[in-house]
């Protein structure tokens, strides 16, 4: 049985449908600079692409 990565199980996370999310990046510093509308729109995770949500999900072993 393969090990769970645990710094990518960290970083993504997988919806009930199957889905993988990450956070938004560039968003911990230099706020300010941001506009209201791009701090908004960071603060929802966004889905990762069909891709790399494989090596993702068996990095983490989900439904394994």
């Amino acid at each position: 049985m393969q090990k769970t990565n645990k710094s990518i199980a960290k970083r993504f996370k997988v919806t009930a449908s199957g889905k993988v999310l990450r956070r938004t990046t560039g968003f911990r510093k230099f706020l300010r600079n941001k506009t209201v509308k791009q701090r908004r729109r960071a603060r929802h995770d966004k889905p990762v692409s069909s891709g790399f949500s494989r090596q993702v999900l068996r990095a983490i072993a989900v439904g394994l």
